[in-house]
């Protein structure tokens, strides 16, 4: 079988020289991200890990997930990967979170649900408000955390049916 671009010589030196390119390009692309990108990213606060370095900034708060209607659990352990510990990360599953770093990195909720891996992407934003200390909040994800606030967060999924909780039923 021959294939499309090897048949003529010419044709061939000229896709040979295009695949060798591309191939330079994809190398170069890769090599790029792998010594410049990714140690920028691993040094950001919310990617680093925090075990071998000094920590001048800490706090403590409190968080509360209502998803559709329902609270949800805030595990133990958020924030620790094998040997790895988080900026922001939880000891016990009360709902304590903590949050250290070098300086006041300027953490925001957003930031918390990130590490969480709390599916935002499928919540219905238009629906769902973030409360602080039992007043709703205006920046929604991006309030920025204080220690000893409490922040509950109501989220409604784009999936969620909205008529179970209503009740066309007359009385009995």
């Amino acid at each position: 079988m021959i294939w499309p671009g090897m048949g003529d010589p010419y044709k061939r030196k000229k896709t040979l020289k295009f695949l060798m390119i591309s191939a330079g390009i994809g190398a170069i692309a890769v090599l790029f991200t792998t010594m410049v990108v990714n140690p920028i990213i691993g040094e950001q606060p919310r990617s680093a890990c925090i075990n071998d370095i000094e920590k001048n900034w800490k706090i403590s708060f409190t968080i509360e997930l209502i998803v559709d209607g329902e609270k949800a659990d805030i595990p133990a352990n958020i924030g620790f990967q094998g040997d790895c510990q988080r900026a922001i990360y939880t000891l016990s599953d009360d709902g304590t979170v903590y949050a250290e770093w070098k300086e006041d990195p300027e953490f925001e909720i957003g930031h918390f649900l990130w590490i969480f891996e709390f599916p935002i992407r499928d919540m219905e934003q238009s629906k769902s408000t973030i409360y602080v200390n039992g007043k709703e909040s205006e920046h929604f994800t991006a309030h920025p955390l204080q220690d000893g606030y409490h922040y509950k967060a109501e989220f409604t999924s784009k999936d969620y049916d909205t008529a179970k909780d209503t009740d066309f039923l007359p009385e009995k």
